[in-house]
């Protein structure tokens, strides 16, 4: 699977990680749904290196259709909410 981190670019992942990325992004739901800033700022910082480390980058110049967009590791508490589904930001 292609994943985007905007921003930044593309990675290449493997299906087997999603489970472990699922449970990160369950816990950012949780953090987002009470408004725990501070908890929001350290798991997405935590998936989007999970990503970074369990995947391999693609060259700059490679412009592969992404499966899965994640937010630029600035992004704000509402505009990765504005990203969400109801799935959370990694479809399960």
């Amino acid at each position: 699977m292609i994943v985007r981190i905007m921003g930044e670019g593309q990675v290449k992942l493997d299906d087997s990680h999603f489970a472990e990325l699922n449970k990160l992004d369950d816990e950012l739901l949780s953090e987002m749904e009470t408004g725990d800033e501070e908890g929001f700022r350290r798991t997405l910082t935590a998936l989007l290196n999970a990503v970074r480390t369990m995947g391999s980058s693609l060259p700059d110049d490679a412009l592969e259709p992404s499966e899965l967009i994640l937010p630029a590791p600035d992004a704000t508490l509402e505009e990765v909410r504005e990203m969400l589904t109801d799935d959370g930001l990694i479809p399960n």
